[in-house]
């Protein structure tokens, strides 16, 4: 019963640190606990995947394609407060406007969202606006699927930088945010990769597990350059790696459904 119960606070401390969906009871905090809440990272990417496809599925059928998408997009960013496109503007800034490991960390530190960073996610957003659409006129079930799975598997392919790559102490303590960044054992990554495979169920498609190397081999090249100019990642490096997974996994899909 203990067990069940850490189990669920771990899950809720997940849950919390990514989305703003409210939790009915009170959750303890400790480093310790946020260390084991990372094998429900891409738990937590499912929920909000599935989520996001029923506000895709409500849209489309109340308007259109391209308005369910927006829509969902709306959603998403309410779900989880911008989370992890806010780490992905402070990278582009940091990275785009920075020289050497120190500059780029004071960088990422700034709260203000410079020219990288606006015209990076803006970019992100079209790219993930149009892989969407064309999926979803290809295959208007298929794409709902295929939303729980970009969301599901680029939080797990995220979630493995911890175990990858090395983290960066922030360089001013006093401004760091609570993260999840020791590596637990094997069985911790196995409970989060179950998640991946029931999304995989939802849609089993064996064409998608190319969708997925390439998501991953995205994964490989950006921890590839955090650890050349910074020595590991960040927590804003990871909220990047998730977003440039999911939508590297849509245009894995698009790629795979078009020549296989």
């Amino acid at each position: 019963m203990k067990v069940l119960k850490n189990e669920l606070i771990y899950f809720a401390t997940a849950l919390m640190f990514f989305t703003r969906i409210p939790v009915p009871f009170e959750v303890p905090y400790s480093s310790e606990i946020m260390n084991r809440s990372q094998k429900y990272f891409a738990w937590v990417g499912l929920l909000v995947g599935l989520i996001n496809a029923a506000v895709l599925y409500l849209s489309t059928v109340l308007f259109n394609l391209e308005i369910g998408i927006v829509l969902m997009m709306i959603a998403g960013v309410l779900l989880t407060g911008a989370f992890h496109e806010d780490g992905f503007t402070d990278m582009c800034d940091s990275f785009g406007g920075g020289y050497g490991k120190e500059k780029i960390l004071t960088i990422m530190k700034d709260s203000r969202v410079g020219a990288y960073g606006t015209i990076g996610i803006i970019l992100l957003f079209a790219l993930k606006f149009y892989s969407i659409q064309a999926l979803g006129m290809a295959d208007p079930v298929g794409i709902l699927c295929i939303v729980v799975l970009g969301h599901t598997v680029s939080r797990f392919i995220s979630g493995t930088m911890i175990y990858t790559h090395q983290y960066v102490t922030d360089i001013d303590v006093s401004k760091s945010k609570p993260l999840a960044h020791k590596p637990l054992d094997g069985m911790a990554l196995l409970v989060g990769f179950i998640s991946v495979l029931i999304a995989f169920a939802l849609f089993p498609d064996w064409r998608l597990i190319f969708a997925f190397a390439l998501a991953y081999a995205g994964k490989i090249y950006m921890g590839w350059y955090f650890k050349k100019h910074i020595g590991g990642y960040t927590g804003d490096c990871l909220g990047s790696v998730q977003q440039v997974c999911e939508v590297l996994f849509y245009l894995g899909t698009i790629i795979v459904w078009k020549f296989i």
